[in-house]
């Protein structure tokens, strides 16, 4: 099932992820998960926030550059080897994963992937009867 994340990208200036977590703070947005990669001039920060439409509306009246993308985010067993069980169902019918990030939370790990066929990694998860979450789930 896709989900709607939010890509922030920002300058390396300090204070600059502070802002955002301010704006969405004072919309009354959830930040539910969130993954920040940097380079030399400007860092990228991945977004799941409570309320994707208000979240980008009013980062882009900050004047924030904000990108929508569609997503999947899946819960397993936080257990050793649970991951890559999946990663293996994936791998083998050639879904390459551009990035990922995830968050545990007591037995349950939550893991958001973007892969290149987002379509064929859904048909493969449901296939395989992996327990995909939803924004209402999250």
């Amino acid at each position: 099932m896709k989900i709607k994340q939010l890509s922030i990208f920002l300058e390396n200036k300090t204070g600059r992820i502070n802002q955002v977590a301010k704006t969405l703070g004072n919309n009354g947005i959830n930040m539910i998960a969130f993954s920040l990669a940097e380079s030399a001039d400007f860092g990228i920060l991945r977004l799941l926030v409570s309320d994707t439409a208000k979240a980008a509306a009013v980062l882009k009246e900050e004047h924030f550059a904000v990108k929508e993308s569609d997503v999947i985010c899946l819960e397993c067993s936080n257990t050793p080897g649970a991951l890559a069980k999946i990663l293996d169902t994936l791998s083998s019918e050639n879904i390459f994963i551009e990035y990922m990030y995830a968050f545990a939370r007591e037995k349950s790990a939550n893991i958001v992937i973007r892969p290149t066929d987002i379509d064929k990694c859904e048909e493969v998860l449901t296939r395989n009867n992996c327990n995909m979450l939803n924004g209402e789930t999250l």
